[in-house]
């Protein structure tokens, strides 16, 4: 799905890399994150910045947040010591970068990507699993993790979200036959049956006791959505999710989607 920068990024971005880097430097991040065009030319450091992300906004043929992603992830991941000299400088251009991608519902994830905050309802994962897109499934899992310590109940939410579109979407794309119930138990059982992921097929004692232990984590994990996180409303006991366990169960489900994955390519190519 293609993304166009917003407005008020284009400026941050441009205000940050103008301050940040020299002409040099500028055109080699810009090329090197895939902005349309050579570099313009006869303009101020900011003026460049801006007329080359104007240009590459209009590309209909790349998704211009994928460029912006890139020119800012040394700024976003860069380890920033507090006896560096730039220190106040990098931590708040950091803030604003942080603060101008909230505003439009944006958010950054490691590795030079930016995707929709968390808590937003996903328009495009059904399509990241139909394509077998591992890299934004991957980023749908850092937009869990950014939430853990501040909200780890609907980071809980998110993982089981996640198993809960994977299983549906295979169910569909394979034309079987939908259970009554659409959450997670009922589908992810659908699912395992018809990849042959039953412990009792397997001769391998070691490889039986990991898929048994993998059946009972995809069932806890949407038995904790039910009890604990967001998605339901709290019962009569209390639970009390703390960060690692939210961030136990994000590690599991993406333990668990990228196995079904691999699983499921591998038997859609006929290898056995």
């Amino acid at each position: 799905m293609r993304r166009p920068i917003p407005s008020t990024l284009i400026g941050a971005c441009a205000e940050i890399v103008c301050n940040r880097e020299t002409h040099a430097s500028l055109d080699s991040l810009f090329m090197h994150a895939g902005a349309t065009g050579d570099p313009p030319v006869g303009l101020s450091k900011q003026a460049k910045a801006l007329e080359w992300l104007r240009t590459t906004n209009k590309n209909q043929d790349i998704d211009p947040i994928d460029v912006v992603g890139r020119i800012i992830e040394t700024y976003m991941e860069e380890l920033i010591e507090p006896n560096d000299f730039r220190f106040e400088i990098k931590t708040k251009d950091r803030e604003r970068l942080q603060k101008t991608l909230a505003q439009s519902e944006l958010q950054y994830v490691k590795g030079g990507k930016i995707v929709g905050a968390l808590g937003i309802p996903s328009r495009t994962l059904e399509e990241f699993i139909r394509d077998k897109d591992s890299s934004s499934i991957e980023a749908e899992f850092q937009r869990a993790l950014t939430n853990v310590e501040s909200n780890p109940r609907e980071a809980v939410s998110a993982a089981s979200n996640i198993l809960e579109s994977l299983c549906k979407v295979y169910i569909e794309e394979e034309g079987l036959e939908k259970p009554a119930k659409q959450d997670l138990k009922p589908v992810w059982a659908i699912v395992r049956k018809h990849l042959g992921l039953d412990p009792s097929n397997i001769e391998d004692q070691d490889l039986q006791t990991i898929l048994t232990g993998m059946i009972a984590v995809v069932e806890g994990i949407g038995a904790l959505r039910t009890h604990a996180s967001s998605a339901h409303g709290a019962g009569k006991k209390s639970y009390k999710i703390e960060p690692r366990h939210a961030r136990l169960a994000i590690h599991a489900a993406h333990t668990v989607t990228l196995f079904v994955l691999e699983t499921w390519s591998k038997r859609k190519s006929g290898i056995s």
